[in-house]
């Protein structure tokens, strides 16, 4: 008999053209090896940022409604993992909350990865928000504690943790404190470094954490979906039983990559299909440094 291929259901939005939410996630997760079965919270020309943007963003109750037939039809109890992403509004993290609640009644061991959207730090490295006002308390008091891997960047760490994030010791504070909500595991993401060349990602549990330094990359125009690719890979190499230093690393490595080769064509939406084999295979791969917990 052939193995069953395990399953990953993605709550974000979506856009035909340009890889952000959906359209950057589904398709590294199908590329490691898994069905997805996509929710999608929007469906848009594109992402915002273009002049002339169409399409619906779907009510809690779609979402609802797609999740229950799902539910209904025997599937949503089999899947491995559930992704969130960003949230427009906190009634539909509501809707999320109990389908993962759902899924683990039927699979325990199921993983649930909250890529908490909320904002991001601009050019002068002042976070901005970009969520609804009332969506940082509702991640921090409904999705995180449910989550068992939380994806943030460094301003989203800050806004969970309710303190200020500028160094790795900063982070390692503030990753613990979450953790101390009920996550098993916070990897955050664009993290300022004492070298200016460099950026990093640090990945933190109860007992651990890791630092991945990656070359900074300078963009001049903003690069957007980049966060849904790196969520992507991260749960794919989780779910491979990969461990927490290589699954960040090759998440890291496999994204930068990617931008880099975005950027040598000139482009500004990340190249996912031109860069596919990166995301099994990238072409360098970064240390994952063992830090020690104070």
């Amino acid at each position: 008999m052939f193995p069953p291929v395990r399953s990953v259901v993605s709550v974000q939005s979506h856009v035909a053209y340009g890889h952000v939410g959906n359209a950057a996630a589904v398709f590294p997760l199908q590329r490691m090896g898994f069905e997805v079965w996509p929710v999608h919270t929007c469906q848009l020309s594109s992402r915002l940022g273009y002049p002339d943007v169409r399409g619906d963003i779907f009510r809690p109750a779609h979402v609802r409604d797609v999740l229950s037939g799902l539910e209904g039809n025997g599937i949503l109890g089999q899947c491995s993992a559930m992704v969130s992403g960003f949230l427009g509004r906190a009634a539909l993290g509501k809707v999320i909350a109990k389908a993962v609640g759902r899924m683990r009644d039927s699979n325990p061991e199921s993983l649930y990865v909250c890529d908490p959207v909320m904002g991001d730090d601009n050019a002068s490295g002042t976070g901005v928000l970009y969520a609804p006002a009332d969506i940082p308390a509702f991640f921090a008091d409904c999705l995180v504690p449910m989550a068992d891997v939380v994806v943030p960047n460094r301003f989203e760490l800050a806004l969970l943790a309710g303190m200020d994030v500028r160094t790795v010791e900063d982070a390692l504070k503030a990753a613990k404190a979450v953790i101390g909500r009920g996550p098993r595991l916070v990897v955050t993401t664009s993290l300022p470094l004492p070298d200016p060349g460099e950026i990093g990602c640090l990945a933190v549990t109860a007992e651990q954490a890791w630092l991945v330094r990656a070359e900074r990359i300078p963009i001049k125009a903003s690069m957007h979906g980049t966060g849904d690719i790196f969520t992507a890979l991260l749960t794919g190499a989780l779910l491979h039983d990969v461990p927490i230093p290589q699954a960040t690393a090759h998440a890291a490595s496999s994204l930068h990559a990617i931008i880099k080769e975005t950027i040598r064509r000139e482009e500004v939406e990340p190249q996912l299909i031109v860069c596919q084999e990166y995301l099994l295979t990238p072409p360098y791969l970064f240390d994952a440094e063992s830090l020690v917990l104070g």
